[in-house]
């Protein structure tokens, strides 16, 4: 075996920028998140040469002359100073690893200047040496990389082809833009412009500049906080008609940051675990919380997270999806700050000035001066004092528009004319969505007795299935007696199935209950809703689809049924009138 010795700074920095530069999005991520803790209002990304150059420019703060060569050597950061502030990181990166890393893999040179400079600095690396020099440029950074991995050549060989690769950087501008809609990103390949965002500040138009207006409109709002915990999610999330084949469109982010969360998934798949089926929404939530209530330096990517308490996290996330799809959000209430009387009537405290930002300033920043005199007159003794109020939630349900039937289509669908357009409504997942809603909500099902009913032929495996759930049933109205190991009759069934065959009603009770034995108690609740709601091809007169439609405007999710199927969809005026050329 080799003597032991020391490996030099350059193999030091090669063999850790395997962990931290795995590919060119690895390089992309770290420049641009660099851009964005700098604060950069523009961030402009070129990828050219099989993704091997790349140039990352922005005009934000800048980097210190003096701090430019300690900017690129090992472990050196502005972003933490002590051990304590790993346990508070606010900014995308921390490590002070990843220039060390880049410049050991490539040929960089980057230009930078900060705002209390006239002239800017150049910097030019290779095999982890830099050089230093003076130049004229604007206010801000630009990175340009040449030839990563020219001198690692077996990374070379496991990049995945141009286009891959690409695809990667692509995702990440699209995932960071929609988290930094305050910011304007520009991602070009080959010179070719392929993702620009204005940044104005309004992540749905945001979403309809890197994805489609088609998807901005199928979003609901969420927004909730907790002030207790110091919680706060925002975002948007796809209503359950509105899915995708794939949870590629999960975009999650902590503390602004992209992570993959188990904890976010679970909850998130739990919500439309019963409005959505095997499909996938469209999600683009933001969750805020202490930054030592969350460890991001979990993993060299810090994709991973870990949480003080999970589970209260998870029933933050889930309770404010379900919220949203149920059409309720918070809203802060107005603050309204009562003018306190000055000392002296030249000075006057502003009314747009919270009590809270008046402690968090400077003493001498606490009040605001005016140059002119002003005179606050005192409130009146009836006056009640004003108070600051509590945020408040506030019910924002989708609106009920009133309803102008046409009729119906193939005893199946229900036409309505809407002032957007034709909605055809399914009349049996409408009522069917109505009823389990109904039935979810009451604490007391209406049962109807069975004085005859037919003699049900089952499995020995089936009673002991029914015997081990017979509670369960019972809560949902279903009262079963067994006259041998394989036979079984019906005492009781929920009034609205009573009509219902009882051969029909077990079948379903079994097929719905032996697949999924944790989810017993909603298994049953589909179950009846869908054997009680009208059925498809039967005839119903106009009082009767009134009816269905009334009610199923109440509820608190009507996209779906609760097996995840679409309910209604709209034919929009402006696409009939376009294919009938009522445009021109």
């Amino acid at each position: 075996m080799s003597r032991i010795v020391q490996l030099s700074k350059n193999v030091i920095n090669q063999i850790a920028a395997g962990e931290v530069i795995e590919r060119p999005f690895s390089v992309v991520k770290e420049l641009v998140e660099n851009s964005v803790d700098a604060g950069a209002s523009r961030i402009s990304v070129e990828i050219s040469n099989d993704c091997r150059n790349i140039r990352v420019a922005d005009n934000g703060s800048g980097i210190h002359p003096d701090d430019i060569l300690l900017a690129f050597s090992k472990h050196a950061t502005s972003k933490i100073s002590t051990g304590e502030d790993l346990y508070a990181v606010k900014t995308m990166g921390f490590r002070g690893e990843a220039l060390a890393s880049i410049i050991s893999i490539s040929k960089l040179t980057c230009i930078t200047r900060t705002q209390d400079f006239d002239y800017g600095t150049k910097v030019e690396c290779e095999n982890s040496e830099v050089k230093k020099s003076q130049t004229g440029c604007a206010v801000g950074t630009i990175m340009e990389i040449r030839d990563l991995f020219y001198n690692l050549p077996a990374r070379l060989k496991f990049l995945k082809s141009s286009k891959t690769e690409y695809a990667y950087i692509s995702e990440l501008l699209q995932s960071l833009a929609l988290v930094h809609p305050e910011v304007s990103f520009e991602l070009k390949n080959n010179g070719k412009t392929t993702l620009k965002t204005t940044g104005q500040n309004d992540i749905l138009q945001t979403v309809k500049e890197v994805f489609s207006d088609d998807i901005a409109k199928n979003l609901r709002k969420v927004f909730k906080t907790d002030k207790l915990s110091g919680f706060q999610i925002s975002g948007y999330v796809s209503t359950p008609d509105y899915t995708r084949a794939s949870k590629k469109d999960y975009y999650m982010y902590v503390n602004s940051r992209m992570v993959k969360c188990p904890v976010f998934q679970k909850s998130i798949d739990t919500v439309y675990k019963n409005l959505i089926g095997s499909r996938y929404p469209f999600i683009i939530l933001n969750l805020e919380i202490p930054p030592e209530d969350v460890d991001v330096n979990v993993h060299p990517t810090k994709k991973e997270v870990r949480y003080k308490n999970p589970n209260q996290i998870f029933n933050f996330i889930y309770s404010s999806v379900d919220m949203a799809l149920s059409g309720i959000i918070e809203k802060p209430a107005p603050q309204i700050v009562e003018p306190q009387v000055p000392e002296k009537e030249d000075i006057f405290v502003d009314a747009s000035f919270s009590i809270a930002e008046m402690f968090e300033k400077p003493k001498e920043e606490e009040h605001r001066v005016l140059s002119f005199p002003r005179k606050i007159e005192e409130p009146k003794p009836e006056q009640k004092p004003i108070t600051f109020s509590q945020t408040k939630i506030e019910e924002e349900k989708l609106p009920a528009p009133e309803d102008i039937i046409i009729g119906q289509y193939k005893k199946t669908y229900i036409l309505i004319e809407r002032e957007e357009g034709l909605e055809i409504v399914d009349q049996h997942i409408a009522e069917e969505r109505y009823i389990y809603e109904k039935l979810k909500k009451s604490k007391n099902i209406d049962c109807q007795l069975l004085f005859i009913s037919d003699i049900l032929e089952i499995s020995p495996s089936d009673k002991e299935l029914l015997t081990a759930n017979k509670e369960k049933l019972e809560k949902f109205g279903y009262e079963i007696e067994f006259m041998s190991e394989t036979e079984a009759i019906f005492k009781k069934v929920p009034q609205l199935i009573s009509k219902v065959s009882p051969k029909e009603i077990l079948a379903d009770i079994l097929e719905n209950i032996s697949g999924d034995i944790d989810n017993i108690e909603e298994r049953i609740l589909i179950t009846t809703s869908c054997k009680a709601a009208v059925k498809a091809n039967t005839y119903l007169n106009m009082f009767q689809m009134q009816e269905i439609i009334r009610n199923w405007r109440t509820c608190e999710k009507p996209f779906t049924c609760p097996h995840g199927r679409p309910i209604s969809k709209i034919l929009e005026h402006k696409d009939i009138a376009k294919f009938f050329q009522r445009g021109k």
